[in-house]
């Protein structure tokens, strides 16, 4: 399991990241199509430090709403 920040982009398109991964972003034309193509994102990501014998880094993102 991986925490994932979805949010609209200034091109109308969704973004989709995983936090715990650096660098593992991707985007979808839909929310949903964001969350498809992140999960696919962060499988070849994990299978690519696999491959290479790296550490895969443990999800600890701890999110926090703050109001301003």
């Amino acid at each position: 399991m991986r925490q994932v920040i979805v949010y609209p982009g200034e091109d109308g398109y969704w973004v989709a990241e995983c936090p715990s991964l650096a660098g593992c972003i991707s985007q979808g034309q839909t929310r949903e199509e964001a969350v498809k193509n992140i999960r696919e994102a962060i499988d070849g990501y994990i299978a690519a430090l696999r491959e290479d014998n790296l550490p895969v880094p443990e999800d600890h993102f701890d999110a926090l709403l703050v109001a301003v």
